[in-house]
């Protein structure tokens, strides 16, 4: 047994005394940065409510939804989360914009989930000039982890370029002969993707990618793109898009009467808001990787976190459709951001958040896949780095193999 030398009793004794309320004022005492009090703390976000991604807005509605339950709940620390929730279009001028409101009109203590890849580059260096922490951003560009020149930025998703390694290591091991079509979006977050691909295929594997082809997200369709790689010749598809294009793209390859290999990225394989408008008897097939749970799913009908998860949809959110797994990511990312400021404790500075944010130690959340945890530090901004490779049904994804990280 350990023996307590006399100044650990004291210290000790001295918390115990803290714990009832009758600390010193030392020990007592609270600081505040902008956006937080006795009573609130205020968090800003964008979100594309309207716009080419407008199929992402059920995340903000979701989030928001969270924090409510929790406010009923009493909060964080006796303290009420106040999101502040702004439309930006998935316009990076918009959210420039709208971003400079929430951090000096607003005066939010963070920003938290602002999704996409076009809308986070435009803000990424002014939020970091301010040095307000710029949490959880709702895109898996790999830029979001580099500590040592963004300090204040922080991503959540499993990273573009690691999604995109996997894929070609199982291309690379299951169809080595594979002639390989590439439909992306024509900006950091497609560019991001494709390098990960190109990465994991190797200068070997180069060769394989018969076609590319790209689309604007001003564009209307990406028909003509499909019609254009369907003609390569090629029997594998990698379709890295957002929901709107996904959907189209699923839908005009099964209708064209091309039936490659399609990969679609974890970002658009939404049974809800992309599998269901393409049609799901044309989605049959498809591959994916996932990090969380698919609601869809009957092995996890009767999950504990699953439930849990029903029950907040159905008294919190009842306009949201449980079949999308939007929902379902929109509560894991609040679900973190409330441990991140319970860490804060009575401690509510930017500075503290962005140090909170990067000291997650094994966070099991239940809605994670089983032996998933998320962990951050100092020097490591990425929170997910695992996956599981999934194939649709034509009810729902189905997760086949092994647990993969992101070095595998």
């Amino acid at each position: 047994m350990k023996k307590f030398s006399p100044n650990r009793r004291t210290a000790i004794i001295a918390g115990a005394a803290t714990l009832a309320g009758i600390g010193t004022p030392a020990l007592a005492q609270k600081k505040y940065g902008p956006g937080a009090s006795d009573t609130e703390i205020k968090l800003g976000q964008t979100m594309p409510y309207s716009g080419p991604a407008s199929a992402y807005g059920t995340i903000g509605k979701a989030e928001q939804a969270y924090f409510k339950m929790i406010n009923d709940q009493g909060g964080i620390n006796g303290r009420k989360i106040n999101l502040i929730s702004l439309d930006d279009g998935y316009s990076p001028p918009k959210a420039v914009e709208q971003v400079r409101k929430l951090v000096e009109q607003d005066e939010v203590l963070a920003l938290f989930q602002t999704l996409g890849t076009p809308s986070n580059s435009a803000i990424h260096k002014y939020v970091n000039a301010k040095k307000v922490p710029h949490l959880l951003l709702a895109t898996g560009a790999t830029k979001w982890a580099d500590p040592k020149n963004y300090p204040w930025t922080i991503g959540f998703n499993l990273s573009y370029q690691a999604e995109g390694q996997i894929y070609a290591k199982y291309l690379l091991k299951n169809k080595p002969n594979a002639k390989i079509a590439i439909l992306y979006q024509n900006d950091d977050y497609g560019k991001d993707v494709l390098k990960g691909v190109k990465e994991g295929l190797g200068a070997k594997g180069a060769k394989m990618v018969v076609a590319e082809a790209t689309y604007e997200v001003s564009d209307p369709t990406v028909d003509s793109q499909i019609v254009t790689l369907q003609g390569s010749g090629a029997d594998t598809f990698i379709n890295i898009t957002t929901p709107k294009f996904g959907a189209q793209a699923v839908r005009k390859a099964f209708d064209s009467g091309w039936k490659p290999l399609h990969i679609i990225n974890n970002v658009s394989a939404s049974v809800g808001s992309v599998l269901t408008p393409a049609g799901l008897d044309k989605s049959v097939g498809l591959l994916t990787l996932q990090y969380y749970k698919d609601p869809n799913d009957p092995q996890w009908k009767d999950d504990p976190g699953m439930l849990e998860w029903r029950a907040f949809m159905g008294r919190y959110y009842r306009e949201g459709d449980p079949k999308d797994a939007s929902n379902l990511y929109a509560y894991l990312a609040a679900q973190t951001m409330v441990q991140i400021l319970k860490q804060c404790g009575n401690d509510l500075t930017r500075e503290n958040v962005m140090k909170q944010a990067a000291s997650i130690k094994n966070l099991k959340l239940p809605l994670l896949l089983p032996g998933m945890a998320l962990n951050s530090g100092p020097n490591d901004f990425f929170l997910v780095e695992q996956a599981q490779l999934a194939k649709f049904t034509g009810t729902q994804w189905q997760g086949f193999g092994e647990l993969l990280s992101t070095g595998d």
